[in-house]
């Protein structure tokens, strides 16, 4: 998996969200924040979480919709349950997926993070294809930015959220890093 000069991943397929700005000058790519997400909660596929990050979402279309509606919000990347690569910001500009949030003393994690969300939910196991393209990803974005680690959203705002969930297995992420990419 090879990353662009912009942050563009080859494999991906790319929608330019408009919930993107520049990063900071200066701010170096540190951070790997790995989030889930469904929408409806707990209803996977569909297109339902692309346009939310796309800015379309139609608030009639599920009671839950209406109260989402009009966030501003988006990742750099969202892995589907099968494996699927959708990416919506340039690594190199700053995704809305962190909000308020602090990192080893540091806030504003969006400044200098990646955010991944992988489609699912707090009490839901993730798919193995999401794991594997999860541990591509990462690896690729590992030997192309100086990123020291990966955390959950819910390490970076506690008590705001609670993804990826106690589902997510750490120890299996972890392992990913270390496993050579032969694809």
């Amino acid at each position: 998996m090879n990353i662009d000069a912009a942050g563009l991943v080859d494999g991906a397929l790319y929608m330019a969200s408009p919930n993107c700005d520049d990063r900071p000058s200066g701010a170096a790519i540190e951070l790997l924040v790995i989030h889930n997400i469904s929408l409806p909660p707990g209803v996977f596929g569909g297109a339902a979480v692309t346009d939310l990050f796309m800015n379309r979402l139609d608030p009639a279309a599920h009671p839950y919709f209406a109260a989402i509606a009009g966030l501003r919000v988006s990742a750099h990347f969202f892995i589907r349950r099968d494996g699927a690569l959708l990416q919506f910001v340039p690594c190199g500009l700053r995704a809305w997926h962190a909000g308020q949030s602090l990192w080893c003393g540091r806030e504003r994690c969006n400044d200098f993070s990646i955010g991944i969300e992988l489609e699912g939910a707090d009490d839901v196991a993730f798919s193995a294809v999401q794991y594997d393209r999860l541990g591509v990803l990462a690896r690729a974005l590992h030997a192309r930015y100086p990123i020291t680690a990966s955390v959950g959203h819910s390490d970076i705002a506690p008590g705001r959220k609670t993804d990826p969930g106690p589902f997510f297995d750490w120890q299996r992420y972890r392992a990913s890093l270390r496993q050579p990419d032969n694809r």
